[in-house]
């Protein structure tokens, strides 16, 4: 009876600790849990199986989880380790029921599978360690192998805030005693038992399917914020005096430096310019550029980034879909970069309005609102928007036509960086070397917006054709991110020295398709396995990469966490189908020359959420993306769909050190001729022949003429200028 009495008051006392800690713990980190009710549903199903899966910010981890889940007599799978420290099994005891494993132990995940089978809900955490860098560390197939063979209920719960707290292992992020907490509880899902001829490979396939399921969790929080809003929260978080941004000038600026020339510029700009007016800017990689572009989201005006290495129909092309009344660049760029005859050329333009005049405008009554009012509350400065307001106009390449406009939302954006992050951890030690122009999507979104909305630091750099400057660059500046399209990171790997990208952490490669040449050249040289990726301005622009947790050499790597995708066959092609893809980062329409001001949303074939790529792509059994080639770069030979990219690999193949592009001729016996373009004089139709043969490659694809250059047409981005070579092959 003694012994009775004496349980019960042991359980009562733990009851009344219980209830004292979760409120204190509420208290202390205001703790908010979201999804309540899918917790309840999942744990009164008519599957008594459980398995709830977080991910791992802290040492707290647990212990949040124990008080604030609505779950009966939850089971926590704890490391060994733990349990023999008197304060952790103290804890342990307190909150929950445990089972201690040591990973060591072939008979571990037995344990686990036999008591989710009893009925009991199991609490894991897949990484099997706290992140040390913020995002998802490694998943272990363990507990993916333990929900496939147990058929159990998945029920995802994302933590977030207490990797800011002094109980998590994040020694470079800024970390405070008491961060806010919010437990975010996903929707139930289960894992089926992959497809797959051996017990190995349906363990290594549940893995994967656990490590993408986890990455999703990582969007379980939509951003509400705009650009400008983002910018204030990450300043507050990493705090106004740490330098994030340096250009050409070598000079660092503070998110402090960068807010205070956002508002001013903002100001200044909204006197001469309307409430959501679309306003050209037309200005190099320089840090007034970006305050000038967060200034004009602040006040409520979309900045539309023009090409200025585009040709004047394609600036007036752009010019004329935005209804770009007002054009604001600067006077030292104009005479530098020679754009005044460009400049001078563009009609119903009603003024052209230098950054030099802009900051003579300043009076004393706007420095004292800057100071005494604006920097001390920079939030309530910003117009009320919403974060499916446009952002940004930017424009496509016109690679393969006409420029468009491209309207991506604050929402677009701020969730391509939320689905980069949850993928490859990008930290505050990192520093990236911006080189590519930030009028195009990717030099915008990942190599500007990326690290300055996530506590990293930028430097930007004007031009990418520098190459032998900026190698020198990556070395003085000690920069740990590069973003590049294949044909500048090759022409920087010809000049660069082996210890120049010493520091180099990612080479990330985008924009047009990595030749195996350069992979392997960055390889032997620096030790470095370039990333390659593949996007879209249309998606802000990243819809897949390669990462180093799930790399396929040749592929352009996995779909973004977020992004569905539908292959629409197309008559003639056999390997592949049309991509469509839908998500969170897709824009939200087009702007054209011929309908000047008019949002257009493209009707896809699949419905109005979707967008087609025109992107010809093969998606392999683990979800990697192989590019086959893009709809318009077919011609249609005897019959017969050859890619005109088959063409080009065929003449690397031959000679993997020079240039080659291919495009197509008219012809009257077979319909379409194909003609290659490269730089190698010594190249023939024999020797491609051979290289068919050796490739399996159909006759078909050898091109009928071969024309010799000096250089191939490019593109500002670095891309291969595909309307020029069309009109070469016409006068062929």
């Amino acid at each position: 009876m003694n012994m009775t009495n004496s349980n019960h008051l042991k359980s009562a006392l733990i009851a009344i600790l219980r209830v004292f800690l979760r409120g204190l713990v509420r208290l202390l980190f205001r703790v908010q849990v979201k999804g309540m009710d899918r917790a309840l549903a999942a744990g009164s199903g008519q599957n008594s199986r459980l398995l709830i899966i977080a991910n791992h910010e802290s040492f707290l981890d647990g212990i949040l989880l124990g008080l604030f889940l609505p779950v009966k007599r939850p089971v926590f799978i704890v490391h060994a380790e733990y349990v023999k420290r008197p304060l952790w099994r103290f804890g342990l005891d307190l909150i929950a029921d445990y089972l201690a494993i040591s990973p060591s132990n072939p008979m571990a995940i037995k344990q686990v599978v036999r008591l989710v089978e009893s009925g009991r809900p199991v609490v894991i955490f897949p990484e099997g360690r706290i992140t040390l860098t913020g995002a998802l560390m490694k998943v272990y197939e363990g507990p993916a192998f333990v929900a496939v063979k147990t058929d159990a209920t998945l029920l995802p719960v994302r933590l977030d805030g207490l990797s800011r707290s002094y109980f998590s292992k994040m020694t470079h992020w800024p970390r405070k005693f008491f961060p806010r907490i919010t437990l975010t509880v996903l929707s139930p899902t289960t894992l089926p038992m992959p497809e797959a001829p051996n017990a190995r490979m349906r363990r290594r396939k549940s893995g994967e399917a656990l490590r993408r399921l986890m990455q999703e969790m990582a969007l379980a929080r939509p951003s509400q914020r705009t650009l400008y809003g983002a910018l204030c929260d990450v300043s507050r978080l990493h705090g106004r005096r740490r330098r994030i941004l340096e250009d050409i000038k070598r000079v660092e600026y503070t998110y402090h430096d960068l807010l205070k020339m956002s508002l001013a510029l903002g100001r200044l700009a909204g006197r001469i310019t309307r409430p959501g007016e679309r306003v050209g800017l037309l200005l190099p990689n320089i840090t007034p550029a970006l305050g000038l572009f967060f200034g004009l989201t602040a006040f409520g005006r979309v900045p539309a980034m023009l090409n200025y290495t585009a040709g004047v129909d394609g600036m007036q092309a752009a010019c004329d879909a935005a209804e770009i009344h007002v054009l604001i660049t600067s006077r030292a760029f104009v005479e530098q970069a020679k754009l005044a005859d460009k400049l001078a050329a563009l009609e119903r333009l009603e003024s052209i309005v230098y950054l030099e005049d802009l900051r003579e405008k300043m009076t004393l009554l706007d420095k004292l609102w800057l100071i005494c009012w604006a920097l001390w509350f920079p939030h309530r400065v910003e117009v009320r928007a919403s974060p499916e307001d446009p952002a940004v106009a930017l424009f496509t390449s016109g690679s393969e036509g006409r420029p468009k406009g491209v309207i991506l939302s604050h929402r677009a954006i701020l969730a391509n960086i939320a689905q980069i992050r949850a993928i490859i951890d990008i930290t505050h030690d990192d520093k990236i070397l911006n080189v590519l122009p930030i009028f195009h999507s990717f030099g915008l979104t990942a190599g500007t917006l990326l690290p300055l909305l996530t506590g990293a630091s930028v430097f930007l750099y004007p031009s990418p054709l520098h190459y032998r400057v900026i190698p020198e660059l990556a070395y003085d500046r000690a920069c740990t991110v590069i973003f590049g399209t294949g044909t500048f990171l090759g022409n920087y790997a010809r000049f660069a020295h082996p210890y120049d990208f010493y520091r180099m952490r990612y080479a990330v490669s985008g924009a047009e398709k990595l030749s195996a040449t350069v992979r392997e050249q960055w390889f032997e040289k620096f030790g470095i396995r370039i990333l390659e990726g593949y996007g879209a301005t249309e998606t802000a622009p990243v819809i897949a990469v390669n990462t180093p947790m799930a790399y396929r050499s040749g592929s352009v790597g996995q779909f973004l966490p977020g992004i569905e995708y539908r292959l629409q066959a197309v008559p003639g092609i056999e390997r592949g189908g049309l991509l469509h893809v839908r998500g969170p980062n897709v824009m939200s329409g087009y702007l054209k020359a011929d309908k000047p001001g008019l949002l257009e949303t493209p009707a896809s074939s699949e419905g109005e959420d979707w967008y087609e790529t025109g992107d010809i792509v093969e998606v392999d059994s683990d979800g990697f993306v192989h590019i086959i080639g893009r709809l318009k770069r077919f011609a249609k030979v005897a019959g017969e769909m050859v890619a005109l990219e088959t063409v080009e690999k065929l003449a690397l193949a031959v000679s993997p050190d020079m240039l080659h592009a291919a495009s197509s001729q008219p012809d009257i016996a077979k319909g379409e001729a194909l003609v290659l373009f490269t730089t190698d004089e010594n190249i023939n139709r024999a020797d491609l022949q051979r290289a068919a043969q050796q490739l399996g490659v159909s006759e078909l694809a050898i091109p009928k003429k071969i024309v010799r250059v000096g250089a191939l047409p490019l593109l500002g981005t670095g891309k291969t200028d595909y309307v020029a070579l069309q009109r070469m092959a016409e006068k062929a």
